[in-house]
């Protein structure tokens, strides 16, 4: 039985795949392929995390996140410099704060 898949996987899962007896079919994607398929797992490893909440989820977008960055030519450092200048100007989210309007003088428009 055959069963189609068309999506990024990590790179241990072939020899997981072999290890089970099945084969596998699988090619090496240009750089703009990889990023475009780097989105579409960011995009469904956040869908599991809503569906599962769980820590697993939580690592596997980490994991995406940081080949994302590094396919766009930026480093784990330089993501988490950008995070911690990001969190210094404009806070983090723990103080739970939900914005519900804004108000502006009339006199100031």
């Amino acid at each position: 039985m055959t069963k189609v898949y068309n999506k990024l996987v990590r790179d241990r899962i072939p020899e997981i795949i072999a290890s089970t007896g099945d084969k596998y079919k699988i090619r090496t994607l240009s750089d703009a392929e990889y990023i475009e398929m780097l989105d579409e797992k960011l995009d469904e490893e956040l869908k599991e995390y809503h569906e599962d909440k769980n820590i697993e989820e939580l690592a596997d977008i980490l994991e995406v996140l940081y080949a994302v960055a590094k396919a766009r030519g930026y480093s784990k450092e330089a993501l988490e410099e950008t995070r911690l200048k990001k969190r210094e100007k404009r806070g983090g989210f723990e103080k739970k704060i939900l914005l519900i309007e804004t108000i502006r003088d009339q006199q100031e428009v």
